[in-house]
């Protein structure tokens, strides 16, 4: 983390935890302290947080990742760069952003945040806060599942399918708005609830089954047969022997999950099937090569939104960003019941 002024002028609010497991009705389990705030290194931009919006790696982290003293977490947030490092070309003080951060370095449940600027965007202008802070990790996710990991071309896949299974979550949001927009995939989106399938169709899914039946099966119904392409964004492990039967020979199955159990390739072997991972936080993780290129896609996202080619994932507005809320947005989370985002703003 960054150097931090001692000062107490400069105390920021932040919502931390310090114990990993509690579960989330504890009001422990997500707390409010005041903590210096942060101070840019040579590429960050410091950016005065306005909303955030909450993703199942915040519950993971919490209930997961032991910490030694108060970790903050959240990683997407919109807002303005207040200061900027020495180094920072892409920004200056008064742009307005929007990010996923790091989950290396703090999050963004904070008054101030810290995010380097290879992995920002700018906010798209047609959106207030609260919409525009849904987008930066789902739609950072979807981008590199769909485009880097599955290598489909922006206008390609004329005459494949892809099936996306949790297509009602934030990532398949995202995914479902993409794949239809800007390839010539065949969308098919799952859902089990009769909300969350008219959600999925509302995006642009060309059809919506029920992943609470047999994949291949709903898909026989709709008279569909195998597809070309997988992404698996939840219950992998549940699904993984219908995904197989459902890809076509020398199809791609893409995931994000963690799955609870460990998955057997050598039933990919058969039908030459292809495994790709996709995690947002690798490029900057790793410092990459390449780690521009998430400044670039939500620079081209907000271009796309401003334009109205996609929309925003909010699902549900939370209020102000406070350890209440915060409890609230992470207990929904877990409940495996969201539709879209879980968005939350202002800290007063």
């Amino acid at each position: 983390m960054a150097a931090c002024s001692p000062s107490p002028e400069f105390d920021m609010k932040a919502i931390v935890y310090t114990r990993q497991g509690l579960p989330i009705e504890d009001p422990q389990a997500l707390h409010e302290i005041e903590l210096p705030r942060p101070t840019p290194g040579p590429r960050d931009l410091l950016v005065k947080i306005r909303a955030v919006s909450v993703n199942p790696v915040d519950t993971k982290v919490r209930r997961n990742a032991v910490t030694e003293t108060p970790r903050i977490l959240g990683w997407d947030a919109v807002g303005s760069v207040v200061e900027v490092g020495s180094d920072v070309s892409l920004f200056k003080p008064g742009d307005e952003v929007y990010y996923a951060g790091s989950i290396a370095r703090p999050g963004s449940y904070a008054e101030y945040g810290l995010v380097d600027e290879r992995i920002a965007g700018h906010k798209p202008a047609s959106l207030p806060d609260a919409q525009a802070a849904a987008l930066p990790l789902t739609s950072i996710t979807a981008w590199e599942l769909l485009f880097d990991r599955l290598g489909i071309a922006e206008g390609g896949g004329e005459g494949h399918k892809l099936l996306v299974i949790g297509a009602a979550g934030g990532v398949g949001s995202m995914l479902v708005q993409l794949a239809r927009r800007l390839t010539k995939l065949t969308v098919i989106g799952t859902a089990s609830r009769e909300a969350t399938q008219q959600w999925v169709r509302e995006l642009g899914a060309h059809e919506v089954i029920d992943h609470s039946r047999p994949l291949k099966q709903e898909l026989d119904r709709l008279g569909l047969g195998t597809v070309h392409y997988v992404a698996s964004l939840t219950h992998t492990d549940a699904h993984y022997a219908q995904i197989v039967e459902a890809l076509a020979p020398q199809g791609k199955l893409a995931l994000i999950d963690d799955p609870a159990t460990p998955i057997d390739i050598m039933p990919l072997k058969r039908k030459s099937i292809s495994l790709h991972w996709e995690l947002m936080f690798t490029r900057p993780l790793f410092e990459t090569d390449d780690m521009i290129r998430q400044h670039q896609l939500l620079d081209r996202v907000a271009e796309l939104i401003d334009a109205g080619t996609l929309k925003t994932t909010l699902g549900e507005h939370y209020g102000r960003i406070d350890a209440q809320n915060l409890r609230r947005a992470h207990a929904l989370i877990e409940s495996h019941q969201a539709r879209g985002k879980i968005v939350l703003e202002g800290f007063e």
